[in-house]
């Protein structure tokens, strides 16, 4: 399967998993190691999500393809956000710069995602080839 993916494109792939891994462990762990008892629930949940992200991105580093749905799932929650909340939030002039980090953060995934995503092979094997059995 690997074959179909040019070696270039599988360390395309392995450096946006590091770099997501790096990014997150820097961003995220420390707060999820260190936090205090007070933590909004939310936050909490969000910080536990993006640290099992990291963890999974650090897997990526070793197996590009199978780990192919992360990169995926980063592009879809990026682009649904971008789309259903920073709009009202611009329209109603409530871009705060903690706001606006999380716009650039996700306009950077939607815009590297789709360059480095190997869309010949996601078509091959995640919308042509047969799913598995329900057997």
């Amino acid at each position: 399967m690997s074959e179909d993916v040019s070696t270039f494109r599988l360390y395309l792939l392995r450096a946006t998993y590091l770099l997501i891994a790096v990014g997150l462990t820097f961003m995220v762990w420390p707060g999820v190691i260190h936090h205090t008892k007070a933590w909004p629930l939310m936050q909490s949940v969000v910080s536990c999500l993006l640290a099992g992200v990291s963890v999974l991105a650090a897997l990526g580093i070793r197996y590009p393809l199978k780990m192919l749905p992360l990169l995926l799932f980063e592009l879809v929650w990026k682009s649904i956000w971008l789309i259903a909340f920073a709009p009202p939030l611009w329209r109603a002039h409530q871009i705060d710069p903690e706001t606006w980090e999380t716009v650039k953060a996700c306009l950077w995934g939607i815009v590297i995602m789709p360059i480095v995503i190997p869309w010949p092979y996601v078509w091959a094997n995640y919308v042509r080839k047969a799913g598995d059995s329900w057997k």
